[in-house]
């Protein structure tokens, strides 16, 4: 019989790619993960690894044996989901991740409908960088979360995870000075200005390049921070310009000046995949809905 944790764990090797990926996102140890997936190539009774110099790879028949735990792992969400149903009410923690915007501008109104509707519910909201959100989902850390992706940065799909739209918000160009140009010109009208980005590797640095690349330039880069207030302080300053979305744009300091700019934040709700059907994921994901802010388009 083969069991299902250590099925996890070759499907968790199928989608990262390393032993040590997969012992880093699930909190074990490399030789414990080395150790499990032996002793399910036994229980399996064909090899389901290959040594390639210092890393493995799944075999064909590994390749297959994952795609069939993913689909195991979908439908033990789905029976999950109906055991909650059968029972008396929702109650218990629901583990919530989230971004900072989205946890400042919907998840209070949501968390109190929540509340209002399943008050033996216990949500318990953690800020985590949207880089991690799909492991911690994937390894159970989270039930449900909050992610998001921009016209230039689509979001890729990911093995195990199903995400729902939630609502979109335009974005603006902040400066220090009224730009007087169409639209679709603003970012264009910017190329000789300094710029204001988050860090390298973040979704919302990756599309201030490419939104400037786009406008057929690359843009010089003089600071670098993640916390919208501060990019607005910065702007306001004088130290550069920067593309903020609208839920970052509340209490802009005197000074700034805002311009809409023809791109969309669109945010999301993420779960694993056959967990949209559980009681819980789908009791936060209708207060969400209930909760987008006025100035947001929901989706």
């Amino acid at each position: 019989m083969l069991d299902l944790r250590r099925l996890r764990l070759l499907r968790e090797l199928d989608h990262r790619g390393t032993i040590a990926a997969v012992a880093q996102a699930l909190a074990f140890s490399p030789s414990a993960v080395s150790q499990q997936l032996a002793v399910l190539e036994r229980e399996a009774g064909v090899p389901l690894l290959e040594r390639t110099g210092r890393r493995v790879r799944l075999t064909p028949a590994g390749r297959n044996l994952a795609r069939h735990a993913e689909a195991l792992l979908e439908r033990l969400e789905l029976a999950s989901a109906e055991l909650v149903d059968a029972r008396r009410g929702l109650a218990g923690p629901l583990r919530i991740g989230t971004f900072p915007t989205a946890a400042r501008a919907i998840l209070p109104a949501a968390l109190v409908e929540l509340g209002r509707r399943h008050p033996a519910l216990e949500p318990m909201v953690s800020e985590i960088d949207p880089a991690a959100i799909a492991d911690a989902l994937r390894a159970g850390e989270l039930d449900v979360a909050l992610i998001h992706d921009y016209d230039f940065v689509p979001r890729a799909a990911t093995p195990g995870l199903t995400v729902a739209p939630l609502c979109a918000e335009s974005m603006y160009l902040a400066s220090a000075s009224r730009l007087d140009a169409p639209p679709d010109q603003v970012v264009a009208q910017c190329e000789a200005a300094d710029w204001i980005t988050a860090s390298p590797g973040t979704a919302c640095h990756q599309m201030t390049i490419r939104a400037c690349q786009a406008a057929g330039y690359t843009p010089r880069v003089r600071h670098r921070i993640d916390e919208f207030s501060t990019v607005l302080a910065l702007v306001a300053a004088g130290q550069g310009v920067a593309l903020v979305p609208h839920l970052g744009t509340f209490d802009a300091p005197r000074g700034t000046v805002l311009t809409r700019v023809p791109i969309r934040r669109r945010t999301k709700i993420a779960f694993r995949s056959g967990g949209g059907g559980h009681p819980a994921v789908a009791a936060i994901t209708a207060a969400l809905r209930s909760s987008v802010p006025v100035g947001l388009d929901a989706e």
